[in-house]
């Protein structure tokens, strides 16, 4: 009697095919809201150099024109809408814009935050609305326009939001109530996406990173004091780059995350590693 093997569990891939493709975008249609500052630029050229095309939206159009005629420049597809993400109508109108632009949309990345910095026993009602209203929710409400025009597609999709190590942490001699506990409810919001989504096969990810070197922290950079104190509590010893944030953002954005979903990565240098 022969012994015939088991079947083997291992799939049988054929490697050089599937995982040259892991990190292509190509034909694939990406609105990015606040895809013009800092962070958001990078993240619209790491999409579009793997092949994406783009929507910029931003409450300056001039802004966000200007950043996808740079795009376009380098052979990247793309366009720049107005949006205020204050108006619920108006997130649903730019993000059909995508859909007017390319016919589809595939990924999307919200990149929008504020941060209105007081201390706790100054905070205003006035002020920690305007964070509520565009931290947390804008993404939830810009998140649902995405989906609807992806579950209709039927080709799956990527949601990937921006959101901060002050989702995780607090921060010491610092005003971050708003900043904080907007960036922590937008870590529930991407879990619980990801769950309603999934059977969509729609991934919904976030990305939080420490302090960026953007315009958006120039004022607390400029305070060598808290500079050197921030770099010394970083295991990696210095601030990060918006490249930092735009590599993993196309790996949420790209097929060779198809498996993940409900995650933040923690771009921080080590900082959530310590204590």
């Amino acid at each position: 009697m022969i012994d015939v093997p088991p079947p083997a569990v291992t799939p049988r891939i054929d490697f050089a095919r599937e995982l040259a493709g892991q990190f292509d975008l190509a034909g694939q249609a990406a609105f990015l809201p606040g895809g013009y500052g800092g962070i958001g630029e990078a993240i619209a050229w790491m999409l579009g150099l793997a092949g994406a095309r783009l929507l910029i939206g931003g409450r300056s159009l001039d802004k966000a024109d200007a950043l996808a005629a740079s795009l376009r420049s380098a052979g990247i597809e793309a366009r720049g809408v107005a949006l205020d993400v204050n108006s619920v109508a108006d997130i649903r109108r730019a993000t059909d814009a995508t859909m007017d632009a390319f016919g589809r949309l595939d990924i999307l990345v919200n990149c929008v935050g504020i941060q209105r910095e007081e201390a706790l026993l100054d905070v205003t009602e006035e002020a920690y609305d305007d964070v509520y209203r565009v931290n947390l929710k804008a993404a939830m409400f810009v998140a649902q326009a995405a989906a609807k025009r992806q579950i209709e597609g039927g080709r799956g999709g990527r949601q990937v939001h921006l959101l901060s190590v002050r989702s995780h942490l607090g921060l010491r001699a610092r005003g971050y109530s708003a900043y904080c506990s907007t960036k922590g409810g937008l870590v529930m919001l991407v879990k619980q996406h990801a769950m309603e989504l999934a059977p969509e096969r729609i991934t919904v990810n976030g990305i939080a990173p420490t302090f960026v070197y953007t315009d958006l922290i120039r004022h607390v950079m400029e305070n060598s004091a808290f500079r050197q104190h921030l770099e010394g509590r970083i295991p990696l010893g210095r601030i990060a780059d918006p490249k930092d944030v735009a590599g993993p953002a196309l790996f949420f954005c790209a097929p060779a995350s198809s498996f993940v979903t409900g995650q933040i990565l923690y771009v921080d240098g080590g900082i959530t590693a310590s204590q």
